[in-house]
């Protein structure tokens, strides 16, 4: 008897049933059975359902001899299961890696319920991924399991069967069915949690639900959308035969109506000529099922309302008039947008005829969530160093409170905002201010950049089309025109920057400002840190980092983080940051105080600081990080295509600051064995370190600003790696005492030293101030 039996009913699905099988035979969790039913497709989806049973035992094809619809051929497959637990799969969706892992894991934690219910995400045909926006209903905090009326939100839950496990006992001691027609889930889902004695959520994606762009059944034009009256009749039949269910009835009554109003309002659903019809019929289920005395929510009152009275025109005239109100709203918000604009430029042109004023300074941030990243660092350099210099950080209104009270705050686009640019003499960026930006004689353009480059930059991007997306050279160079001064963190910097943004600049090589902040924290303030982000004390925190993707249109981590604990053990904390331009945080799955999302915190510095280990694959933060002398493992499972795609400077799979996994397996191995922490770590982690922080002893921005603004030439003397003191890490062992295990681990790192490789220039030692 396996512990699941997954049902998945095929018609018409050829192009995706393949997806659909393998994302269940291929799960992490293999004690499973599929019964895959062929619903008389007309397609090759009995075929296709032939050659996986073949090829694995577990798959069970049932082939009906004429079709019967998704409700039928779901009973079919019910018949057939012998699991513990049944799982609905629709042959054009995907269950998500380690997702029955999960749910098996859930079931046995919650003392095995009769239902489970876990989310999806809405996967669109465009390559979109949203995850379901009530998803807080499943949170797993409190009692488990328990009973429909204690959570009775559940019942906003999308209505469908495939986003719950079923203890196959109790759906046939209940005698639960699907019925014939369309909207088939309704009068099943419903019985199924309303008489369930237990019930159980699991906070986690398990299913990827296909947004198709043509094709889908309740997509398509057609009568067959009246089902919809007949599957509420048997909802409610149902209730009638168990009267202690009647407590349900007015919000069943409330949910169907609500669903009557999603149907009637679709255009793709519904024929023009049956519209009316429909509405009638709506006002009668209204009146026969209304519960007296119910009260209607207010945003809800209009729709319960028009149906209540059947009122089709006046709906139709209600839908033109909103319509109109839209469209009429929107080309008023352009005019008065184009006029707002004219005059923000007269503006700019006015405040550009006006002195500027020597005691300004202005900066912004590209990538940062706030105040933050070199310029971070440089406003607050100007502040201490060169007080009388009075500075100003461009943000959004929701991250100003990220800006230090010392400094003025700027709305991007403001008037004000074009007032700092007009007239202050100091311009600090770490990509680009505003393309409308006309640079002043007498102001001084320092740029940043945005950490020691990786990845193919610039004018090296023409090469690689699938990174540079939009770049336009003439635009990129007539921003380079305008830099005075590029601050760089070493001689690898220096030179590509030079070649790939070409200009009349000087390079400042005098470190990296943004990582001063590691050479002055101390240990109370990697305590305290750690406090603020509900760090378990004693927890060994890794932090993950990943970069973006340019080749793939949407953006995913290829580590299953919940998986890597569960293998890594209670010790371990994983603060998982996506890239700002993911979109989102790396996983959706929440393990309180082991898997914190951190994708929205202000100071990537901090998180740094709060760690004992970074895992990351290409982004600059491992050049940062090495400043605190902690391990670095790289995972690098694409590499092939990344380089293929964006291009690297140098291989670093063969100059790499510390031990590198090639799969998510590999990566567990380094943890597990301690590869992580050994001596062949610290002994790449030197190299890397000698040849990229020369120059990083927190004093990097100090000297930006004496060179800059005070016009010193006696810069302070960069203090030599060996006689730096690193914040030490809190938890880990020191990395000078890691072993290594006697047996060989799966992962390999190259010998060091090894050459750049491609357009790099070898790296050479240079004096501390070799740019002045």
């Amino acid at each position: 008897m396996p512990r699941f039996s997954v049902i998945v009913p095929a018609y018409k699905v050829q192009a995706y049933l393949h997806e659909c099988l393998e994302s269940v035979l291929s799960q992490s969790y293999p004690d499973l059975e599929v019964i895959a039913v062929d619903d008389c497709s007309p397609d090759a989806c009995g075929a296709i359902i032939d050659e996986f049973a073949a090829r694995d035992q577990r798959v069970r094809p049932v082939h009906l001899t004429e079709n019967q619809g998704l409700g039928p051929a779901r009973n079919a497959g019910v018949a057939a299961a012998t699991g513990d637990y049944l799982i609905f799969l629709d042959s054009d969706d995907t269950l998500t890696p380690d997702a029955l892992h999960a749910i098996a894991d859930r079931l046995k934690e919650t003392g095995e319920p009769d239902v489970l219910v876990y989310d999806y995400a809405r996967t669109f045909w465009t390559g979109e991924t949203i995850r379901n926006q009530v998803a807080t209903l499943l949170s797993e905090e409190g009692p488990a399991p328990f009973r429909l009326a204690d959570r009775p939100a559940l019942l906003r839950l999308l209505m469908v069967a495939w986003n719950k496990a079923y203890r196959r006992e109790f759906v046939e001691e209940e005698g639960f069915a699907f019925p014939p027609g369309y909207y088939e889930d309704t009068p099943w889902t419903y019985p199924v949690l309303m008489t369930a004695e237990s019930i159980a959520t699991l906070d986690r994606v398990c299913v990827h639900y296909r947004q198709r762009r043509r094709g889908a059944i309740l997509g398509t034009v057609s009568p067959r959308h009246f089902d919809i009256f007949e599957q509420y009749e048997r909802v409610f039949a149902y209730v009638d035969q168990h009267p202690e269910l009647a407590r349900w009835r007015p919000m069943l009554f409330r949910r169907m109506v609500h669903h009557l109003v999603v149907v009637f309002a679709r255009r793709d659903r519904l024929p023009r000529r049956s519209r009316a019809a429909f509405l009638r019929k709506a006002r009668t289920h209204y009146r026969r099922y209304r519960s007296p005395g119910v009260p209607v929510p207010p945003r809800a009152r209009v729709h319960h309302t028009l149906i209540r009275l059947g009122l089709h025109r006046t709906y139709r005239v209600l839908q033109l008039t909103f319509a109109v109100a839209r469209r009429t709203a929107k080309v008023t918000g352009r005019l008065l947008k184009g006029a707002r604009s004219a005059v923000l430029r007269l503006h700019y042109r006015l405040q550009r005829s006006l002195p500027v004023r020597a005691d300004r300074a202005v900066f912004a941030a590209e990538g940062v969530r706030g105040h933050g990243c070199h310029p971070g660092a440089l406003e607050q350099a100007f502040r201490t160093h060169a007080p009388h210099i009075r500075t100003a950080w461009v943000t959004d209104a929701e991250q100003t409170d990220t800006v230090p009270s010392g400094s003025r705050r700027l709305r991007p686009g403001s008037a004000a905002y074009w007032t700092a640019l007009a007239r202050s003499k100091y311009l600090v960026h770490n990509a680009g201010f505003d393309r409308r930006l006309v640079k002043r004689p007498g102001q001084v353009f320092v740029q940043t950049q945005r950490g020691t480059p990786l990845k193919h930059q610039g004018l090296d991007l023409r090469e690689r089309p699938a990174a540079a997306g939009d770049l336009d050279v003439d635009e990129l160079l007539d921003n380079v025109d305008k830099w005075d001064y590029v601050v760089s963190a070493n001689r690898h910097s220096t030179l590509t920057w030079e070649r790939v943004h070409p200009g009349t600049y000087r390079t400042l090589e005098y470190g990296s400002p943004r990582d001063d902040v590691f050479q002055q924290a101390t240990s109370a303030d990697v305590t305290r840190i750690r406090e603020q982000l509900g760090i378990p004390e004693g927890s060994v925190v890794i932090l993950y980092a990943p970069t973006h993707r340019d080749y793939r249109r949407t953006q995913r981590t290829t580590l299953d983080l919940p998986r890597v604990l569960r293998r890594l053990g209670p010790r371990y904390v994983v603060l998982a940051r996506a890239h700002h331009r993911h979109g989102g945080p790396l996983t959706d799955a929440t393990q309180p105080g082991r898997l914190i999302d951190v994708t929205d915190h202000p100071s990537v510095e901090s998180l740094c600081l709060a760690s004992d280990a970074l895992v990351t694959d290409y982004s600059s933060l491992m050049f940062d990080y090495a400043n605190l002398d902690r391990p670095i493992v790289i995972h690098a499972d694409d590499a092939e295509v990344y380089e293929a795609a964006r291009g690297t400077y140098f291989d670093l799979r063969s100059f790499p600051p510390g031990a590198v996994a090639r799969s998510e397996d590999e990566l567990i191995d380094i943890f597990a064995t301690g590869h992580w922490r050994g001596s062949r770590s610290v002994q790449l982690r030197s190299a890397f370190r000698e040849r990229f922080c020369p120059h990083d002893d927190g004093r990097a921005a100090e000297r930006v600003v004496r060179h800059v603004v005070l016009g010193e030439s006696g810069l302070p003397p960069v203090v030599p790696l060996d006689r730096r003191h690193p914040v030490p890490s809190p938890t880990a062992e020191s990395a000078a005492t890691g072993r290594r295990s006697s047996a060989a681990p799966s992962w390999r790192v190259a010998q060091f030293p090894a050459p750049l490789k491609g357009d790099a220039v070898p790296l050479i030692e240079t004096k501390a101030d070799s740019a002045s």
